[in-house]
Parts: C-alpha cells; sequence; structure tokens
C-alpha cells in the first residue's frame, strides 16, 4: 500500500505562507501559467533546481502551429491523430490545434524570439510524421532555450510572481477531496506549507525511470506521483515515447539528435551502412517516432549492434551549421563532425504521453488540483506524441488553466490538518535504489515488452514498496519514492494493455487491438484500476 503522504506533518506546528496560485515546476507550462495567472492574482512559482533548468531547455525542435496559408488546423488535427494511434480525444485535438497559433504569438509577445528568413517570414521546418512545415524554431535548435529565457525574465519582472528556487515540493495537501496546497522543503531548512485557492503541477516528465533517457536528471515523475496520491487520475501511463536518435558515443550523454535532422534530410544507417527505413514505414525516416525506433531496434538486433547511424553528410555544410548549431558544436566535442560524420544513435526514453488525467481546462479529479504540460494527460497525444505538439500543448491549456482558476471562488479558512502513521527508522541508499530501478524498467518495461518481464519488474517493485513506509528527510529520497511510485502505475497499465500501439509494444501480443483495447487504463488510489473508451479517431 503507498502512503497518502510521504511526510508526517501537523500543519498547526508548520511556518505557513499564502497565495492565490502555486505553480510546480518551472519548464514552459509553469512559466506560462504563472504569467497568465500574474494578470489577476498572486501567484508562487517553485522551481526544483534554477529558474531556467528544466525539461522545455532542451527541446531542440521546435513549436508546432499552424501558420502558413498552405497549412490548416484541419491538416494539424489530422497529423495528431494518426500519431496518437487511435487514443487521442477528438475534443483535445481541436482544442490544440484552433488555439495554438494564438498563444504562439503571446510567446513571441513574452519575447520569444524565433528564427526568421532574409525576407522577415518565421522560418518553418518539418518534423516526422507532420504532413506540412508547420515547425517554429529558435537559434536553429535551440527553441526550448529561447522560450525558457524569454518567459523567466518576464517571469523575475512580474511583481505577482513569487520565484522559490531550489525547493523541492513533497506532497499535495488535501481536504475534503479539494487541493489546499503543497508542502515544501528549502534548500537549507524545515518543510513549510504554502496555502493557495489553486496549486498547477507543471512538474514536467519522468524520463529518469530509464537508465538511458534524453531527459535532465530532475525528470524523477514527481507530479503523477504526487497527484496520484492526493487522489487524482493517472491515465495512460504505459505509453512511453522512447526518442528514436540520441547520440550513443563513449563517454557522452544520450544527447538528444533532433527529429528535425531528419526532417532536414537525414538518413538512417544500419552498422552495415545500408538504408534501412524504407523496409518498415512508407514515410522512412519520417515515420511516427515509435515506428522509427522500433524499426533501429530491430536493425540493431540483427547487425549485433548497440547502435545505427545518423547520416546528413549529403546535405550542404551551411545548412547543417545554421539550421542545428547546437547540435553541431556538441558532437564537435567528442570528435565528431555531423558534416562529414555519420552520428551514432540509438534510441533513449524521451516522452510520457500518459500522466495526470484532466479536463479540457487542466482540472483533474482532485478539486482545485490543476497540471499542465509532460506530466498532463490532457488527452492530445494519445499512445504517441507527434513531434513538437508538447511545446504547443503547454501553453494552449496553460491559457486554459489560468481561465479556470479565474472563475473559482476564495477558499474559506481551512481546520487544522495532520497525518500521522508509523515509520521505520532505517537507512536507505536512494541512488543506488534508482539505479536498480531504472534497470529493472529498462530491461522489461522498456521499448520491448513481454508478460514474463512485466510480471518480473512488478514483483521486484512491490518489494521495494516497503520503502514508503521508511522515515525519509531527503530530496534524493523523495524523488526515489516518487519514481517508485510512477514505475508502480506504468508496470501495472502495460501488464493490463495485451496489444501493441503507440509507445507501448508487447512482443507476446504485437498487433493493435481495435476491437478490445481501443480504450484508456485510469488509475487511482481511491477507485483502483478501471478501463474507459476511447472518443478518439480510429486509423
Amino acid at each position: 500500500m503507498i502512503p497518502r503522504y510521504l511526510v508526517n506533518f501537523d500543519l498547526d506546528r508548520m511556518r505557513r505562507e499564502r497565495t492565490d496560485v502555486v505553480v510546480v515546476g518551472a519548464g514552459i507550462a509553469g512559466l506560462y501559467t504563472a504569467l497568465q495567472v500574474s494578470t489577476y492574482a498572486d501567484a508562487i512559482l517553485i522551481s526544483k533546481k534554477k529558474l531556467d533548468d528544466s525539461n522545455t531547455r532542451w527541446a531542440q525542435g521546435g513549436i508546432a502551429a499552424v501558420t502558413a496559408k498552405s497549412d490548416s488546423p484541419a491538416l494539424h488535427r489530422q497529423d495528431t491523430l494518426v500519431a496518437g494511434a487511435g487514443l487521442c480525444s477528438d475534443e483535445a485535438v481541436e482544442v490544440l490545434v484552433h488555439e495554438g497559433p494564438e498563444r504562439l504569438k503571446e510567446l513571441i509577445e513574452y519575447g520569444t524570439q524565433f528564427d526568421k528568413d532574409d525576407q522577415g517570414r518565421y522560418e518553418l521546418t518539418r518534423e516526422g510524421a507532420h504532413s506540412k512545415r508547420r515547425i517554429l524554431h529558435a537559434q536553429g535548435d535551440a527553441t526550448g532555450a529561447e522560450i525558457v529565457r524569454a518567459l523567466s525574465e518576464r517571469v523575475r519582472e512580474t511583481p505577482r510572481i513569487t520565484v522559490l528556487e531550489d525547493h523541492f515540493v513533497v506532497d499535495v495537501v488535501t481536504h475534503e477531496e479539494q487541493c489546499v496546497g503543497v508542502l515544501a522543503i528549502p534548500p537549507d531548512g524545515e518543510m513549510f506549507f504554502i496555502q493557495s485557492n489553486a496549486t498547477v503541477l507543471a512538474t514536467g516528465g519522468a524520463g529518469q525511470l530509464y537508465r538511458y533517457t534524453t531527459n535532465p536528471d530532475i525528470a524523477t515523475a514527481d507530479g503523477i506521483a504526487m497527484a496520484y496520491r492526493a487522489g487524482a487520475d493517472i491515465k495512460d501511463v504505459e505509453f512511453i515515447q522512447f526518442h528514436p536518435t540520441a547520440l550513443y558515443y563513449p563517454g557522452a550523454p544520450r544527447f538528444l539528435i533532433s527529429e528535425a535532422v531528419r526532417g532536414e534530410g537525414a538518413i538512417l544507417r544500419n552498422i552495415n551502412g545500408e538504408r534501412f527505413m524504407e523496409q518498415y514505414h512508407q514515410q522512412k525516416e519520417l515515420a511516427p517516432r515509435d515506428v522509427v525506433a522500433r524499426a533501429i531496434v530491430a536493425e540493431m538486433e540483427k547487425t549485433n549492434s548497440a547502435y545505427v547511424y545518423l547520416d546528413i553528410t549529403h546535405e550542404p555544410e551551411e545548412l547543417i551549421k545554421h539550421r542545428f548549431p547546437t547540435i553541431y558544436k556538441f558532437c564537435l566535442q567528442y570528435g565528431l563532425d555531423m558534416v562529414t560524420d555519420w552520428i551514432p544513435v540509438a534510441p533513449a526514453c524521451h516522452y510520457i504521453m500518459g500522466g495526470v488525467r484532466t479536463d479540457l481546462h487542466g482540472e483533474t479529479a482532485t478539486s482545485r488540483l490543476f497540471a499542465c504540460g509532460e506530466v498532463s494527460c490532457t488527452g492530445v497525444h494519445g499512445a504517441n506524441r507527434l513531434a513538437s505538439n508538447s511545446l504547443s500543448e503547454a501553453v494552449v491549456f496553460g491559457h486554459r488553466i489560468a481561465e479556470r482558476i479565474k472563475q473559482l471562488a476564495p477558499r474559506e479558512s481551512l481546520p487544522p490538518i495532520r497525518f500521522e502513521q508509523p515509520r521505520e527508522h532505517r537507512p536507505s541508499n536512494p541512488m543506488q535504489q534508482r539505479v536498480k530501478l531504472q534497470k529493472l524498467m529498462l530491461r522489461h518495461v522498456g521499448l520491448k515488452r513481454h508478460e514474463k518481464g512485466l510480471r518480473k519488474a512488478s514483483h521486484e517493485m512491490e518489494r521495494m514498496k516497503r520503502l514508503f513506509h521508511y522515515e525519509h528527510h531527503t530530496k534524493e529520497a523523495f524523488e526515489f519514492l516518487n519514481l517508485l511510485n510512477a514505475a508502480l502505475l506504468t508496470t501495472h497499465a502495460a501488464l493490463l494493455r495485451e496489444e501493441s500501439r503507440g509507445g507501448h509494444y508487447r512482443s507476446d501480443f504485437p498487433q493493435k487491438d481495435d476491437l478490445i483495447w481501443r480504450k484508456h487504463i485510469i488509475q487511482s488510489i481511491k477507485d483502483g484500476v478501471r478501463e474507459e473508451g476511447s472518443i478518439g479517431h480510429v486509423e
């Protein structure tokens, strides 16, 4: 049994702060939502590290929105639905494709400088599974960093936003099934309580579930785990996207080699130098990410290799250096020149399609608790996210969350709230446990899954659950418990879904089964597991 809270507490004995809205997380979702809220309310923005240290900062490809006359919301919608493999919410996708362009304008008004051509028009690129060029980018391949720069500067200039850097949120506090605030730990101090009228989780993804990931070390599934413990629904977490092309080189991190590189003409070759994607999909290198990732793994298995090559050497040197300056410079640090060398790549965990289930205004099953960005499951991505839709989703639903919070009535004063349960005073090694969990996930709950491996992983994780009942005080310990919480949810859902679809592939059930499995798996600490039919698109 996972306890309701990771710590014991008594709010009457703790330091308290009060604000209108608490936003947890400082990626595009958190920064943008805080700015939107600040037009009518006071907000506290909590960042686990520094304000500019988030998953968004690593986003290379860009942001997808309809801006060209040759494009349309209907085409963007169709591309999103096809990539989502039958599990997208039609309503959520409609919201994204129609409201995205307006939110893009706001990002520009906040100071984001997207790349323009010589005529002063925004440069548009194309990525995998997009039928049109609709991706805006910044500084070539540093879109996320530019967005974070612009939004962070605006946040720091906004008097109604208080920024708390290097603070860790341990849990969401609820009373009578309503969120009333959060428990937070400062860098060198005691845990305190922030009471709020509404709380927004914008904590990012869960990449650290796996040993190999393109995500930074802060992506520890905190929001998914906190929301689950607070009674929110967790939806579709078996669908995890493994980016096909992360750098695979001795001594180098699993640095993301953007999908946009393939969008600009790069091709994939196996260890023997043979191009292979035409054997797997008619769109070749521009097929949906799950297709490309599995094709790469198949080629690696065929050739007994740990990687394949990404080859863009046939494109002009000027294009490569202009369009991909960040990737070019990073590879050069390790003696790899994109202009002349094939780049060794392999799949790595990149994005989680599922998460905290929300309605079309970002609210969860727990009243006054909202989720935005990768931590949420709005229904936009279905079983497989379309490239560059994640940044669009964050701002579109961040705006809707701010509009919904504006309508909330002020909360009445809180009664005393305390939580006490027996906890064992035992030493634990969270970093060692984290590595053990990551290896389990990589081996049994990764790109290719099978009942036997999933059951083995589940059994090992159940044994780890005793750690929830130890007394913990460090951020590293809380992060591990959040990862374990999310790993249990992901593994359980992966065991239940006896088919292959999008980011979930079962080698013992290799086909998609629309008759039985065109539905969602919902998990709740209160109601257990249930299945719900999809209102999405059928290919």
